[in-house]
């Protein structure tokens, strides 16, 4: 097994996932088998109970595991299919360590960071990394460690010793990378290098010495910045690789590979050692022609669609990471140039009219000027009204609507009160002793336990006989998939699928999966990722279809209603 450990220094945030993504993928054209492992170094057992406004959204993979966002950025780039322990956190660690102790494995030892807890990290790496994650169902050869925070934090010692010592480990020096990222700041005109000078320092100092530095920067690196980050940190320019800004993530593997990347990670990893099968390499060189192909297309792409998201967390977008991938993967499918124009649910609003006209009014006037309104995922009372508002907008104005998760419950809470005259509609989530609970808490979910207790995971959506109309079908078509995105109770942490997606920016038209209609015989499954904790009411769901409103999706026993849309609505 070969490690490629990713690290960030001087500051947070500067893309660490990315550039880890992106090294990959750009072995995985090579033909290589790649996993990889997040290391969080919070106390958190798992991203679950984190609030979304702190750490971005919550990630939720085909095991149920609620994992940090960059799994997400695994998943897309590499094509995997990740599980719950590909996210190590502290808690975990420690956890494993305790009930060690417990159990009496250390056998009386005096239980201490070094070496019990580095040798437990070093050890799940180990495990973990030999697990297959992708469709050969084979070892893979590669795996990518990310360690996040930034090196110099409390938190991140026991675990930058860890990789210390797992550099020891993995025997000779071909067989451990380290890459890295630092930041190149612009000032009055100037790309300054002390910050990654220090940061340098600072991880020597800690023990692990990088193979690659990966200098992150608003505008291109000058060579003269190369030379002197080569220069003051003692390594080659061949060793300093420029990350610039760009306006997709998506042409940072493209970036990596015009600076030779593929090269130097050939030569420093020795990679021509490994026995990779010709079908693989040539599945990479199909990948890699996609890949391109794609992000060259963009740069003439000039038609504009815009979509409104409303949601409770705005202020962040990383909240709504998944969703905006979706979006962005189903925009270049259709050849549109993706514009999102961010609606606060509360602006929406009576209320606010009283208490901010201009942000209500701007706020409406993004929702009336877009091309399609997608309500997300989202937790409490804040802002439910305002969805409601977006969501009969869209529903009398035959705008193309899709809701995912409390998305879809806004719909329904609409309609019933609308449509179905019960105006006192609306979620236990906000009243827990409503008169009209159209939406209500799951009975078999834990009220008292919240970690790991939703309905989470890779679950499977039954298309309805007599469905054969519905246009979310005829995207999916007849095939089962496993898309790993969202039916409409899926988490708004993984997003929507593209198809979904793509028939939303092109209102009418579903420029997603083939369509075929099924054989009578064999109904049409789809399995979806899902996160929640409430459902529709079984006990409404009867009035609700003889007002019009059809759940053409169900689950496995046809009890939870999985997918709602409307007949005569263009996308709703």
């Amino acid at each position: 097994m070969k490690y490629i450990l990713v690290s960030g220094g001087g500051i947070s945030g500067i893309g660490k996932g990315i550039i880890a993504s992106s090294t990959g993928l750009l072995l995985k054209v090579m033909g290589l088998k790649v996993t990889a492992i997040k290391i969080d170094p919070y106390l958190n057992i798992d991203a679950g109970l984190m609030t979304p406004m702190e750490h971005g959204e919550v990630f939720v993979l085909d095991d149920g595991g609620e994992v940090d966002l960059d799994l997400g950025n695994y998943e897309r780039y590499l094509q995997l299919s990740m599980t719950r322990d590909n996210n190590i956190t502290t808690g975990k660690i420690y956890q494993s360590v305790i009930e060690a102790e417990r159990r009496g494995d250390f056998l009386g030892k005096t239980v201490q960071v070094v070496p019990h807890i580095t040798n437990a990290t070093q050890d799940w790496c180990e495990r973990v990394a030999a697990i297959p994650v992708d469709d050969s169902k084979e070892t893979p050869d590669v795996c990518i460690i990310e360690l996040g925070g930034t090196v110099g934090d409390i938190e991140s010692a026991p675990f930058i010793e860890s990789m210390r010592r797992l550099r020891m480990r993995a025997g000779s020096k071909e067989n451990f990378l380290h890459i890295h990222v630092t930041y190149i700041p612009v000032i009055n005109g100037e790309q300054k290098t002390k910050l990654t000078q220090q940061a340098i320092r600072d991880v020597r100092s800690a023990g692990l010495f990088p193979d690659l530095i990966a200098c992150r920067c608003e505008e291109e690196l000058e060579p003269s910045t190369v030379a002197k980050v080569a220069q003051y940190c003692q390594v080659e320019p061949s060793q300093v690789v420029a990350a610039p800004q760009v306006s997709n993530t998506y042409l940072v593997p493209v970036l990596l590979e015009k600076q030779g990347m593929q090269d130097t990670l050939r030569n420093l990893l020795r990679l021509e050692d490994l026995a990779v099968s010709k079908s693989l390499i040539h599945r990479g060189a199909q990948t890699w022609d996609a890949w391109t192909a794609l992000t060259d297309s963009q740069v003439h792409v000039r038609q504009e669609v815009t979509i409104a998201l409303v949601g409770k967390y705005t202020k962040l977008h990383d909240c709504y990471f998944s969703v905006i991938k979706s979006l962005e993967h189903s925009a270049m499918a259709c050849s549109r140039k993706l514009k999102i124009e961010w609606v606060k649910a509360e602006d929406l609003e009576t209320k606010a009219k009283n208490e901010s006209a201009r942000d209500h009014y701007e706020a409406w006037h993004k929702i009336c000027t877009a091309d399609g309104i997608l309500v997300p995922g989202g937790f409490g009372d804040r802002g439910i009204e305002g969805m409601v508002e977006a969501a009969k907008y869209a529903r009398l104005n035959s705008k193309p609507y899709l809701g995912i998760c409390l998305g879809m419950q806004i719909a329904v809470i609409e309609y019933a009160r609308d449509v179905c005259g019960i105006a006192a509609a609306t979620t236990e989530e906000v009243d827990a002793n409503a008169s009209d609970p159209v939406v209500i808490f799951m009975p078999e979910i834990d009220r008292t336990n919240l970690g790991g207790t939703m309905r989470l995971g890779l679950r499977a959506t039954h298309f309805q006989p007599g469905s054969e109309w519905s246009k979310l079908r005829a995207l999916y078509g007849e095939e089962e998939a496993a898309l790993s995105s969202s039916s409409n109770h899926t988490s708004a942490a993984n997003g929507v699928s593209n198809g979904t997606t793509a028939a939303l920016l092109n209102g009418t038209t579903a420029n997603g999966p083939t369509t075929t209609k099924a054989p009578p015989t064999e109904p049409l499954i789809i399995r979806e990722r899902h996160r929640h904790r409430y459902e529709v009411n079984p006990a409404y769901i009867d009035v609700l279809a003889q007002n019009g409103l059809s759940f053409v999706g169900k689950d496995d026993k046809g009890e939870r209603m999985e997918i709602m849309e409307l007949k005569d609505h263009p996308w709703y």
